[in-house]
């Protein structure tokens, strides 16, 4: 199962190397079991990290599509706080199980401006790099309409101004709030205009309808003001994808992102997937608590005593090569 989730290794594959390197009658349905039963062994700890996730103070959603092989499609959410990572699967985009995935969840939910987040009780933060390539895009599809591009220009100055501060301070409320009296200004200043702009017009309102969810990590410690992290952790799905994609079933994609949840979260945690499957430990935090990942010194002589490594005198990089005579000139 490691050289599936992790090297994406398909199940035949992983029948033929297990005939050839040790001899074991293990064909595909073998190793179709031995994910199910994996899944079904470990699908407890993924409960146990996803009820980590809701305890905490930063959350971070999105989801991506997947088809499976009776043509259907459907959607793989995602929710990490870049310690912790919970993948799942749901028939449908529609956003309802999220209320009772995070009714008890009472910290700052980052996410895209996707409808069914709005509805949560819980403080959100927008994307604000999605914000930002929605006006790149339509500004590219009408490069002479001033005015969207007039209101590009002041949210971009103000969110430049902001990540000045987070630069030098990091995602610290004690210095980010100082910028609350510049956003305030801004949005007394769209709500303030007439565009004739009907691209223009339906940013103004966009602004307004999100303006308690824009910048509401000035306010908090550590949330940030984009969603790169649950997009990172997407991408850990979509690589398997580019493989698989059209031969899920709805029952083995289900079982696969239990592991996949527990194999990136150990790599979030800078932990060996592989060890912590060999430990049979199912709790991850008391794997990590125990130090069971660290490595154990083989017990092979990988070099003979008497056995010397040749030498080479390492050659110039090329570019060592190239700037010598340059220098010399200088000189």
């Amino acid at each position: 199962m490691y050289e599936h989730v992790v090297h994406r290794a398909s199940f035949a594959s992983i029948a033929e190397r297990l005939k050839a390197y040790f001899g074991l009658p293990v064909f595909t349905p073998d190793v179709r079991t031995f994910k199910r039963r994996l899944a079904h062994d470990y699908s407890e700890t993924s409960q146990q990290l996803l009820a980590k996730l809701v305890r905490g103070t930063v959350l971070h959603a999105d989801e991506t599509t997947v088809h499976l092989k009776q043509g259907g499609k459907g959607y793989v959410w995602v929710f990490t706080n870049l310690e912790e990572v919970v993948f799942m699967y749901r028939p449908s985009r529609e956003g309802s199980f999220l209320h009772d995935v995070l009714k008890d969840f009472h910290g700052v939910l980052i996410s895209d401006f996707y409808a069914p987040y709005d509805a949560l009780a819980c403080a959100q933060q927008k994307c604000l790099i999605h914000l930002i390539r929605d006006f790149n895009h339509d500004i590219q599809r009408d490069p002479w309409d001033e005015e969207l591009k007039a209101l590009a220009a002041d949210f971009g100055r103000l969110l430049r101004a902001i990540v000045v501060t987070i630069d030098r301070y990091g995602l610290r409320r004690q210095h980010l709030r100082k910028h609350m009296g510049d956003v305030d200004e801004f949005f007394r200043a769209v709500s303030g205009r007439l565009y004739r702009s009907e691209v223009a017009e339906g940013y103004q309102r966009r602004l307004l309808t999100y303006q308690d969810k824009l910048f509401t990590f000035l306010c908090h410690d550590g949330v940030p003001w984009n969603n790169n992290n649950a997009e990172h952790a997407v991408k850990q799905f979509a690589y398997y994808r580019e493989i698989a994609d059209g031969y899920f079933s709805e029952t083995g994609l289900q079982q696969y992102l239990v592991l996949l949840s527990l194999n990136v979260t150990c790599k979030y945690k800078d932990m060996s997937f592989l060890q912590f499957l060999l430990s049979r430990e199912k709790d991850i935090d008391v794997f990590a608590a125990g130090r069971g990942w660290t490595s154990v010194q083989p017990t092979i002589e990988l070099i003979p005593e008497g056995f010397a490594l040749s030498r080479r005198k390492r050659s110039r990089d090329w570019d060592q090569i190239q700037q010598q005579p340059y220098r010399k000139k200088q000189e």
